[in-house]
């Protein structure tokens, strides 16, 4: 009977940690200062197209934002990525934002 209480548990634990990196780079993107739904669409593309190390590296982005602008523009989002120097995150971040600036 206990093993019946520990497998939801466990399978849920298992959902919670796959959810968790795009959570963290959607936030990481929305307090860069792109907006909730740019921030929700590239993050549910981004998360499957880049390693966890890069995917930290872009939710990190966020703490660059000026507290004075409510809303970042993509050419100053992507300036920030230029920086990190790493292509394939340029890569990901320019094929996603076009993507979802689409829909």
């Amino acid at each position: 009977m206990k093993s019946w209480v520990a497998v939801p548990l466990l399978l849920s634990l298992t959902l919670a940690a796959c959810a968790t990196p795009e959570t963290r780079l959607r936030n990481g993107l929305n307090n860069a200062g792109l907006s909730k739904a740019m921030s929700a669409c590239m993050a549910e593309r981004m998360v499957d197209r880049l390693s966890l190390v890069q995917l930290r590296r872009l939710s990190a982005l966020g703490s660059l934002k000026d507290k004075h602008v409510t809303d970042l523009t993509l050419d100053q989002f992507f300036r920030k990525v230029r920086a990190l120097k790493d292509p394939e995150i340029l890569t990901v971040s320019t094929s996603s934002a076009a993507l979802c600036a689409l829909r």
